[in-house]
């Protein structure tokens, strides 16, 4: 396997930065670099992360779990092996349901794994879920800690002179509290020790888990002398995303669907300051091209002050809905006939350079 220098990476990209990054736009509109610039490297590693800084988005994401040693680390699932090799190094510690859990592996075990690109399993054989994307196994990357990728970001704020904000997702905390482990405060522990207490702090901190989010809301963050911005991430009931543990331990989904129905906003505003829905919860896959059908989810949220910041924008093909021509077209569409406030794209440059466009004529 070829090994790649990290410190060489993060220079290299910084280098060629002039090439790509727009001057930032002056428009209101922001763009979040989804898991970093993910269309281009392997999700969520550094290196992901600083060539998605360098394209100059408003904000990086950063999903979070925990370790079994209490450490937090950045990964999109709150398992391992969709983009590691933890099934090669230690293949005796799945669970029953097959699954290779973070929680279950000290941090020193999992600065052991590679990360690669994700894939799933077919016919006993790794396929990647996104085949133009950076290939499989190239190189060797390596799971962050949360740690870690602040100090990169806030680093680079201080020696590039920007102001590029993070935007972490607190992943599972149902799962995380049933295991015996308060994610939540310490997530919002370590954004305190950098320094990101206040609503004017540049962070967004975001869950699907409603009942965590009002948690953090009203217990939390008052305990802590803290009050960030809160996002309130939507989806549906029969994804089974958020779960509900009942009294004898069994496990039913969280319903969603209230969130949807009249007065749904207005409620998910006590408690946040924006929402992260899937793009079809903002336009209708019925509309057609020349005939947008809008949901009225970004109406509803704009009239009770809320953000909207709709998930996620690739350019892979077969990842344009019908009713767009180009990605160019698609971001038209949510930015301008929709009037979000921002997109969680895989490609950050192409956003910020659409953005850049318009603001520039």
């Amino acid at each position: 396997m070829k090994k790649i220098c990290l410190a060489a990476a993060i220079a290299s990209t910084l280098l060629a930065a002039p090439a790509f990054a727009q001057s930032a736009p002056d428009s209101d509109k922001i763009v979040v670099a989804h898991r970093g610039a993910s269309g281009y490297l392997p999700e969520h590693t550094l290196p992901a992360k600083a060539m998605a800084y360098a394209m100059k988005p408003d904000y990086i994401e950063q999903d979070v779990v925990m370790t079994k040693d209490d450490r937090l680390v950045v990964l999109h699932d709150h398992y391992l092996d969709r983009v590691t090799n933890v099934a090669q190094l230690f293949p005796d510690r799945a669970r029953d349901d097959g699954r290779y859990y973070a929680i279950d592996f000290t941090l020193p075990e999992i600065k052991q794994l590679s990360v690669t690109e994700g894939f799933n399993i077919k016919d006993g054989k790794q396929v990647q879920g996104f085949p133009e994307r950076y290939p499989m196994w190239q190189s060797d990357f390596k799971v962050p800690t949360f740690e870690e990728e602040i100090e990169m970001i806030q680093g680079l704020n201080k020696s590039l002179g920007y102001d590029i904000g993070i935007y972490p997702e607190i992943k599972a905390p149902w799962f995380h509290r049933h295991e015996g482990k308060d994610i939540s405060k310490a997530v919002l522990k370590v954004l305190k020790d950098y320094g990101y207490t206040s609503k004017d702090s540049n962070v967004f901190l975001q869950t699907f888990d409603f009942n965590e989010l009002k948690r953090i809301h009203d217990e939390l963050m008052p305990a802590m002398g803290m009050d960030v911005k809160l996002v309130q991430l939507l989806a549906y009931t029969d994804w089974n995303e958020t779960m509900v543990y009942d009294g004898k331990g069994q496990a039913q989904p969280y319903s969603y669907d209230w969130m949807f129905a009249k007065g749904g906003m207005e409620k998910v505003a006590k408690y946040a300051d924006g929402v992260g829905p899937w793009k079809p919860m903002v336009v209708s896959d019925q509309s057609t091209k020349g005939n947008i059908k809008l949901t009225g989810l970004v109406k509803a949220a704009h009239e009770q002050g809320m953000q909207v910041h709709p998930y996620t924008f690739r350019a892979d093909t077969g990842r344009i809905p019908a009713y767009a021509n180009d990605f160019n077209d698609m971001l038209d569409i949510f930015y301008n006939t929709a009037n979000v406030d921002g997109v969680f794209t895989d490609f950050p440059d192409k956003a910020v350079g659409y953005l850049s466009s318009k603001d520039s004529k």
